[in-house]
């Protein structure tokens, strides 16, 4: 067996396409999206990650709206932009991106944004509103990354109702939120969520039906841990060092997982463009929510 590939580049370009329609739409309605990003210090992963977010609102007609600030920047000074962009008109939604210098207490900037422009679904209020809703429809925005594994897996026609579904690691991102979207009603899976503190983590892979890796541990799932026809997203990101001195971008499935497994997302191409794309897909509803809150 040969793992089938979820491809996330395809499916993200498909869903750009829509984007695309609806922000048409409501440039008809005199409204233009805009997405605003800071980004603090210079992370080479980071800048490369916030630069693919404005070729994407290139792509569709979204506003790009960009604050790059030195790794020296205050708390205070960081708060100041975060409340400049709260009350930027054309800033639909805006992301603050992570990890932040360990000067700033993260916290306290996510609980700064203004909840409607949160466009990472990451504010305390709207993910208290994701523990609250077990079914139907959000008028806040859900996690990017999580959505974006459901939004792929759903596109290559893979059902997650009543599916054990095992995901490795807690981060705000993806591992602690990835529970609350995939047990909401309209998904209906079962999920284990694993982490540092799990005594038998084997046990744990043996038995899942669908595996979401984003600990970020090189190769950490190996092709012996896991069954004959799992289902695995490779979400998380090493940087490991190559014989020949240079950094690669590693994920945290060991490749030989494929002759295992019948689908897989790879790492890069995999949930990494999802995720954008869905970043897009919270900037354009949070616009559609506000041209439909005047009418």
């Amino acid at each position: 067996m040969t793992a089938q590939k979820l491809d996330g580049r395809a499916t993200a370009a498909a869903i750009k396409k829509e984007l695309t329609e609806r922000v048409e739409v409501l440039r008809g309605q005199g409204v233009v999206p805009g997405l605003g990003t800071v980004l603090v210090g210079e992370d080479p992963g980071s800048q490369s990650y916030v630069a693919g977010k404005h070729r994407d609102c290139a792509e569709v007609g979204i506003t790009s709206i960009r604050r790059d600030l030195p790794d020296s920047t205050t708390e205070d000074e960081l708060l100041a932009v975060v409340q400049e962009l709260n009350a930027n008109d054309e800033c639909t939604g805006y992301i603050v991106q992570l990890p932040l210098p360990k000067h700033i207490d993260t916290d306290r900037i996510l609980e700064a944004i203004d909840p409607d422009k949160d466009a990472d679904g990451l504010h305390p209020m709207n993910l208290g509103r994701l523990v609250a809703s077990v079914g139907g429809e959000l008028t806040s925005p859900l996690p990017c990354t999580p959505k974006g594994c459901v939004e792929l897996l759903k596109h290559y026609g893979i059902e997650l109702a009543g599916k054990l579904v095992l995901v490795i690691g807690r981060g705000v991102t993806i591992g602690r939120p990835a529970g609350l979207v995939l047990t909401r009603r309209d998904v209906n899976a079962t999920v284990v969520l694993a982490h540092t503190g799990t005594k038998d983590l084997k046990a744990e892979l043996a038995r899942a039906d669908v595996i979401i890796a984003a600990a970020g541990v090189a190769h950490m799932v190996k092709p012996e841990d896991v069954k004959e026809g799992v289902v695995v997203l490779d979400v998380g990101v090493s940087r490991v060092t190559g014989e020949d001195g240079k950094a690669k971008i590693t994920g945290d499935v060991d490749p030989a997982v494929a002759e295992k497994a019948s689908w897989m997302a790879p790492n890069p191409g995999g949930v990494g463009p999802m995720t954008r794309v869905e970043l897009l897909a919270n900037v354009v509803e949070a616009a559609e929510r506000a041209v439909a809150a005047r009418i």
